[in-house]
């Protein structure tokens, strides 16, 4: 057992997923908040906020920065956030004169809310890519083996006769549907946070509006007529979107391994999982997992749901549970798409 088996050295390739977690190591969550300071500081000089001989030295102390992770790790105990630790690294690479223009009008909610969208982007990329990916191996699984004859159960009982379609269409159809609002969740999260101390940009005056516009085109991400910092129900939409979508695969599994039952025999699995004890069994671990995942992102989608609960304008309590849940739930999603996937290629239904 581990604190985190969804990247635990033994447990990732259970349950997690290597591409996926990348997206959140302490390197990829450094290197996203770099990119937020040099956008911001690009930004600001274009528009005359700081003065432009300070840009490249902002770029000077972020390229080729190597943090001391112990440091930083206990500036995150006594802060609660990075940022303070982060930018007192990052000045001492920089001549006293342009220290206070890094970061100038920001907060460390910006810088790591807008952190997270960057790789959010990408896990995002990820995602889709896979569900389309199950969607068309299932839709060749029906193409191939549509017209077999298996049972329905309902109840858990024998049903009446149906074709092997009926069953992989009520797999596939509601991935179609999860690809569908996951798109539409995305909106939510692939936005830029800037909103300075309380989320006025007071610091940037009639220049806000013009800074936030250039930080959102220079990053890839969609610029919001007001900051986020405690208002939540976009991560919210869209951990509830990641859970559909496990939810759904669960589905898939939950079936694939009724199926697979010996005393059933209506699917064959071309490959399987290992007994210690009985080296005839082919365990459908695929199958099992994504029922696993299903249910471990739908247990934590209650926090998150829970973590909607921003006191006034910022939370330390409700934005650090996000930062707990949420990336679980991305990786396990992750994970379940790739053995939802290679599951469905090792299926063959069995003609009577």
């Amino acid at each position: 057992m581990s604190a985190a088996a969804i990247d635990h050295l033994f447990f990732r390739k259970l349950v997690g997923d290597d591409e996926a977690a990348a997206l959140f190591s302490v390197q990829a969550d450094i290197d996203s908040m770099l990119r937020f300071e040099l956008a911001l500081a690009r930004a600001e000089a274009r528009h005359g906020v700081i003065p432009a001989g300070a840009v490249p030295a902002i770029e000077q102390a972020c390229s080729g920065f190597e943090p001391d992770v112990d440091a930083l790790a206990e500036g995150i105990g006594n802060d609660g956030v990075i940022i303070p630790a982060l930018l007192k690294q990052l000045r001492t690479r920089m001549k006293e004169e342009f220290r206070p223009h890094l970061h100038f009008g920001a907060t460390s909610q910006d810088a790591i809310d807008t952190g997270l969208a960057l790789r959010l982007v990408k896990a995002n990329d990820i995602i889709d890519r896979r569900i389309e990916d199950v969607i068309d191996a299932l839709q060749a699984l029906e193409a191939r083996d549509g017209d077999i004859e298996v049972m329905a159960h309902t109840r858990m009982q024998a049903a009446i006769p149906v074709t092997a379609a009926r069953k992989i269409r009520s797999w596939r159809d509601p991935l179609i549907r999860d690809r569908a609002r996951f798109a539409e969740s995305r909106g939510d999260v692939e936005v830029l946070h800037f909103g300075g101390a309380a989320g006025t940009l007071e610091k940037l005056g009639d220049r806000g509006t013009a800074v936030t516009a250039d930080m959102a085109g220079e990053l890839g991400l969609r610029a919001v007529d007001h900051p986020r910092h405690s208002e939540r129900d976009g991560i919210a939409a869209y951990a509830s979107a990641l859970s559909l979508i496990t939810g759904s695969l669960g589905k898939f599994g939950q079936d694939a391994a009724l199926m697979a039952q010996n005393e059933m025999g209506e699917i064959e699995l071309a490959t399987g999982g290992g007994s210690s004890a009985m080296p005839h069994k082919k365990n459908p671990v695929p199958a099992e997992v994504l029922v696993t995942l299903a249910r471990f992102n739908a247990t934590l989608l209650s926090g998150m749901h829970h973590a909607l609960v921003h006191e006034n304008e910022r939370s330390g309590a409700a934005w650090t549970l996000e930062w707990m849940i949420l990336p679980q739930m991305v990786v396990a999603t992750a994970a379940a798409l790739r053995l939802a996937g290679s599951l469905a290629r090792s299926i063959s239904f069995v003609r009577g």
